[in-house]
């Protein structure tokens, strides 16, 4: 019986092993709908313009980091292309303490198109985030912007994940 039990663990170790060479990142994915060149364009509401920098930042991030890729300022010499249309973001409070809001949920509303030479991927993607309420107005402020930005940064991460799993399916 004690024999069966270290057969049972090799082979576990063994399967694992093996299993865990077949890993492929996401980016690897992701790359099969891509090319070099990549335009980024940023469409943001005209009522938070603050969050235009952020997000036009963390795009060309994430094409140099995760693609490998370049990020051209022409159009017309890009062989794919991403658009980022920032829809607005609302806020839900979810505690109170002596009648006033001490946290608050935001959700973000984005859509991104995406064009490659191997077709267009479109997707609407609604986060959120929850932050805590400062007492003081300008303390507010900056968290508020800061809670902004995690929602922003979380649209942006699960629109690579869903370009990622898109190109798992590209042959």
């Amino acid at each position: 019986m004690r024999r069966f039990g270290v057969y049972a663990v090799a082979a576990a170790v063994l399967l694992g092993v093996v299993g865990g060479c077949a890993y492929t990142p996401s980016s690897h994915y992701a790359r099969k709908l891509f090319s070099n060149d990549i335009y980024v364009e940023i469409h943001i509401d005209k009522v938070e313009p603050e969050n235009a920098p952020f997000i036009k930042d963390e795009m060309n991030r994430i094409v140099y980091n995760r693609f490998k890729g370049h990020v051209v300022t022409d159009k017309k010499r890009a062989d794919s292309q991403i658009f980022v249309d920032y829809r607005g973001s609302s806020f839900s409070p979810l505690t109170y303490r002596d009648g006033y809001v001490t946290r608050y949920r935001v959700n973000v509303n984005t859509h991104f198109v995406m064009l490659t030479p191997k077709g267009k991927i479109e997707k609407n993607i609604v986060t959120f985030y929850d932050a805590d309420i400062q007492q003081s107005a300008l303390t507010s402020s900056t968290l508020r912007i800061e809670a902004i930005k995690k929602g922003l940064q979380k649209a942006l991460d699960e629109f690579i994940a869903y370009a990622a799993a898109k190109g798992a399916l590209v042959k």
